[in-house]
């Protein structure tokens, strides 16, 4: 059903717990060791979370049999971009230390989309870091399918993936519309070099988010099947009662492959 999940690490998410792998999920995405210079490792030399996540504990879990690591970020975007540089340094020392888990690949935790001028003078940053190399990438101005995989190879490194953000959640489109962004990119870039990001929310009409539901979830991962799909986020959104709803409907959403 899903690839894996993506856990957007913070204070109140430190004990992650979840039944992902039982929509098949066994690789997790941590989208940050270090956010806003508050560090959730040991080693880095900067200020600690008020409580370490259990880095061991995490690492025998089965939905993180492999991990892409996220590095450093920041929680503004606008930060994150102006301060990039910073940021590919602090980057360079997380993937420079050693954990528990099952490190496969990386990701840089600043997001681009077509809007971002400058997003090109990223690759001076995205030079520093290890490989294999992940970005994030959305289209919230809705440029299409198209014109987003032409923009994304005239400066994309060859040898750095990106992880689509489906948009649903935000209402920027529909789950049909996103599978064809999502071809259109496996077809431009590779599919070996895209991951799918659906993500598992929607706006609670009070400036937030809730839990995607068990029907609207469906939907999406519905649309994407064929591509690695990896829901954002588990510890926030994809509670074990979703969960198990959706094993409940699983004939609706049907096999991955």
């Amino acid at each position: 059903m899903i690839k894996g999940t993506v856990w957007q690490v913070d204070n109140a998410t430190v004990g992650a717990q979840g039944n992902w792998h039982r929509l098949g999920a066994d690789e997790l995405i941590i989208q940050w060791m270090v956010v806003d210079e508050l560090a959730f490792m040991p080693g880095t030399g900067l200020k600690p979370a008020p409580r370490m996540p259990d880095w061991d504990r995490i690492a025998k879990q089965p939905w993180a049999k492999s991990v892409i690591l996220g590095m450093a970020g920041r929680f503004s975007e606008q930060e994150a971009r102006a301060g990039a540089e910073r940021l590919a340094e602090l980057s360079a020392l997380v993937a420079s230390l050693p954990t528990p888990l099952n490190v496969t690949g990386w990701y840089f935790p600043v997001e681009v989309d077509p809007t971002w001028q400058d997003a090109p003078a990223l690759v001076e940053q995205l030079e520093k870091l290890p490989r294999p190399l992940w970005i994030s990438v959305y289209d919230s101005a809705n440029v299409g399918a198209d014109t987003l995989t032409q923009w994304l190879t005239g400066w994309l490194p060859e040898d750095v993936g990106i992880l689509f953000q489906d948009g649903v959640g935000v209402h920027a489109r529909d789950a049909a519309t996103a599978r064809q962004y999502a071809d259109t990119l496996a077809a431009g870039l590779g599919a070996e070099r895209l991951r799918v990001i659906v993500e598992a929310f929607r706006p609670d009409g009070k400036g937030g988010f809730r839990p995607a539901s068990a029907e609207e979830l469906a939907i999406q991962i519905n649309a994407m099947q064929g591509h690695d799909i990896y829901l954002f986020d588990g510890p926030h959104y994809v509670h074990d009662r979703l969960v198990d709803k959706l094993l409940e409907n699983q004939q609706t959403v049907g096999p991955q492959g």
